[in-house]
């Protein structure tokens, strides 16, 4: 899931730069949409790991 908010940010990032700011926002968007999604399971995971271990 990193992966593809990482891709999405370097798309924004190019269509930022040629101009296309519709595309940029939207790719922007589902960037830090995918990079929250991330941090909450990554955290999630955390949690119930350290949960399993005691």
């Amino acid at each position: 899931m990193l992966r593809w908010a990482i891709i999405f940010l370097v798309v924004a990032l190019v269509a930022a730069v040629l101009g296309f700011s519709g595309i940029a926002g939207t790719a922007a968007g589902i960037a830090k949409l995918l990079a929250l999604i991330f941090v909450l399971l990554f955290v999630v995971s955390l949690v119930f790991g350290g949960l399993r271990r005691r």
